[in-house]
């Protein structure tokens, strides 16, 4: 079993997050050297629908003789899995629950164990501290499930997360692992009204890295991108790709090959271009409406680093109004984090309890149903 202590700091702030109201899925994320105590730091509010499973699972380490993994979908909502072949009680069936059927297979590679982890929607942390954030984004292309009708793809998000805290010791190796494997047996997204991409903040004791990915054009395989945060950064992720310039020849970049070959396929990239950006090319912009994200955006860096005055409004989120990350006016600790998901905008104009707002009703309530 994992234990909190040790997990460490870095991690906690992503546990305690899940608890927090807030809107929307954001993640927050400190570099070790724009932390008050070198932490590295994410957090995750994992803001699904009212039937989301909202358990918090741990997964033991095993060791198997199998030379494959089964894949499932994945709902979101509870439960999310029914079973007996994960060897976790939580998940095994009650009452008339019917175990789920996988829907593919992948193989296990040369290690016949797995690392112990902590799961939620998604894999959240692992016993080396590699920890992951989630926010569902938009994109320009969507995929359906094997086992659904048309199905072309094999692998969620939840799925892929899931195999990065089983088989991976650091973030970088997580990052190539889930880009790897989306683009060999296919990527799908959550759907057309919530979004077809996603990003993931991807972290251990060390390092930060933002990682992006949707299916490609045919549907049974992937794009994705990854960039490492300098040490100094903070920054957020809310519900939109933050990825711009990439620079194929920096160790600091990762990316599948599909990232260039499509987009220059389709005429929308060429190599005489310069350096390709990942948000212009393949985001679809705020998949619910104008501010949705940008709004977060702006509230975490006013917050953060108030000296940079960055405008709280804009034309276009897609046209690059904000930073991927900022250097914050002041080292950011756990208590600031927690600060941050609980910022309902207050002493500003879109303070969402204020008085006079109608929305606030009769007792200023910043909440939103």
């Amino acid at each position: 079993m994992i234990s909190l202590k040790a997990l460490g700091a870095h991690t906690l702030a992503f546990l305690y997050a899940t608890t927090q109201v807030v809107n929307g899925c954001t993640v927050f994320f400190v570099g070790k050297d724009a932390s008050t105590d070198g932490s590295v730091m994410i957090t995750h509010s994992n803001d699904g629908e009212f039937d989301t499973d909202p358990r918090l699972v741990n997964v033991p380490a095993r060791h198997t003789t199998s030379s494959t993994r089964p894949i499932y979908f994945s709902p979101e909502s509870y439960p999310r899995h029914v079973g007996t072949t994960r060897q976790i009680p939580e998940y095994y069936p009650i009452g008339d629950q019917v175990e789920f059927e996988p829907i593919g297979f992948i193989p296990v590679g040369s290690s016949s164990s797995t690392y112990a982890y902590l799961e939620q929607t998604y894999g959240a942390v692992n016993e080396h501290q590699v920890g992951i954030g989630e926010s569902t984004c938009s994109a320009i292309f969507g995929a359906i499930p094997l086992g659904a009708p048309n199905g072309t793809a094999l692998l969620s998000i939840d799925e892929l997360t899931r195999i990065a805290m089983e088989r991976s010791s650091t973030a970088r190796q997580a990052v190539q692992l889930m880009g790897g494997l989306a683009v060999e047996y296919g990527f799908y997204g959550a759907g057309a009204s919530e979004g077809t991409g996603e990003a993931l903040v991807v972290s251990d004791p060390t390092e930060v890295w933002m990682f992006h990915i949707l299916p490609d054009d045919t549907g049974t395989s992937a794009i994705w991108a990854a960039q490492l945060i300098p040490s100094t950064g903070f920054g957020v992720l809310a519900n939109m790709f933050v990825l711009r310039e990439l620079d194929p020849n920096s160790e600091e970049f990762l990316m599948s090959s599909s990232v260039h070959a499509v987009a220059q396929e389709y005429g929308w990239w060429h190599p005489s271009d310069g350096l390709l950006d990942f948000t212009q090319i393949y985001s679809d912009g705020e998949y619910s409406h104008q501010y949705y994200s940008g709004r977060r955006m702006w509230g975490a860096y006013h917050l953060a680093a108030p000296s940079l005055s960055l405008s709280p409004v804009y034309d276009d989120l897609i046209s690059s109004p904000y930073p991927l990350f900022v250097t914050p006016d002041e080292l950011i600790g756990l208590t600031d984090l927690f600060k941050f998901h609980r910022y309902t905008y207050q002493n500003t104009p879109y303070d969402l309890g204020a008085v006079g707002n109608l929305a606030a009703g009769p007792f200023g309530s910043p909440n939103r149903w």
